[in-house]
């Protein structure tokens, strides 16, 4: 595994991670933060997790074709 996919999947899994724990606190699921309950943050979480689903597919569909 070269060092850019490396970065490049755990950026993503960093970004999926945040992304989850702001969507359960914005909606309401992981309390005790000014943002439980702010529909803000369930929005910005779904977009950042999102995002890094397709940073894992980018990254994972780069290196195959240049394996392949």
């Amino acid at each position: 595994m070269t060092l850019g996919r490396t970065v490049g999947l755990a950026i993503a899994g960093l970004m999926i991670l945040v992304g989850g724990v702001w969507f359960g606190q914005g909606n309401g699921w992981i309390g005790g933060s000014s943002m439980t309950d702010e529909d803000f943050w369930a929005y910005a979480g779904a977009l950042t997790a999102g995002l890094g689903v397709a940073l894992a597919i980018v990254v994972v569909q780069n290196a195959r074709r240049k394996d392949g």
